[in-house]
């Protein structure tokens, strides 16, 4: 629960941070820019909201690494509802608008994950999680984000190191094997998730689990 609110502060501090021409600078989303990205963490952080007061009765049937689904393509900027997520971004028109719309809605997403019980069984997508396991599913979230926020602005602070490390850890377990002990908890989580292509030398190194390669979370 606190590594959700830490990587989800830091996320959203970075945003913050932002100049009004760095929303129309590319992201690390393949057809999305800056602006569209930060619109898409205000959808995020409606969806814990809903989550978190969204009670299920039923035992749980995913934990915070089956929430996530493995898709067969990279996405490509053209599903209705990326496409959607472009035009509500454009919509607000003011830089400004979109970063107090986001600080609004995720400083109550911050504050909710706070207090729910972690041991709370909350329904999402047809799927029944503990609270504790879904937002511990939304470091991965966060962390991949931060890092798809940081792809054209290197002077976007990285996202907090234990979530990089928990991220990875999840992402390990998605793939069922693990990356090289050379390969930064950054570079894991972009090589793993198509991010960045590996280099020669990192495929090789990689070897059999190569072939998994890229996971397409969604």
């Amino acid at each position: 629960m606190d590594l959700f609110s830490r990587t989800w502060t830091a996320l959203r501090t970075a945003v913050a941070g932002l100049s009004d021409e760095d929303f129309g600078r590319p992201s690390g989303c393949t057809g999305w820019l800056v602006r569209d990205l930060v619109c898409h963490l205000v959808i995020d952080a409606q969806d814990v909201l809903i989550t978190l007061v969204t009670p299920a009765e039923t035992e749980p049937t995913h934990d915070a690494v089956t929430y996530w689904n493995v898709a067969d393509t990279p996405p490509t900027g053209d599903d209705p509802l990326d496409a959607l997520t472009v035009r509500l971004a454009a919509a607000y028109e003011d830089p400004g608008l979109l970063k107090f719309h986001l600080d609004d809605v995720g400083s109550a997403a911050g504050r909710a994950a706070a207090l729910a019980d972690p041991d709370l069984r909350v329904s999402t997508q047809d799927m029944v999680l503990t609270a504790g396991d879904y937002l511990t599913a939304y470091v991965l979230e966060w962390t991949l984000h931060h890092l798809d926020l940081m792809a054209h602005l290197p002077d976007v602070p990285e996202p907090p190191a234990e979530g990089l490390a928990r991220s990875r850890e999840m992402l390990e377990q998605i793939a069922g094997a693990t990356f090289p002990a050379s390969f930064s908890d950054q570079d894991a989580l972009l090589v793993g998730t198509g991010r960045r292509a590996p280099t020669d030398a990192e495929r090789a190194e990689l070897g059999e689990p190569a072939e998994k390669l890229p996971l397409v979370l969604g």
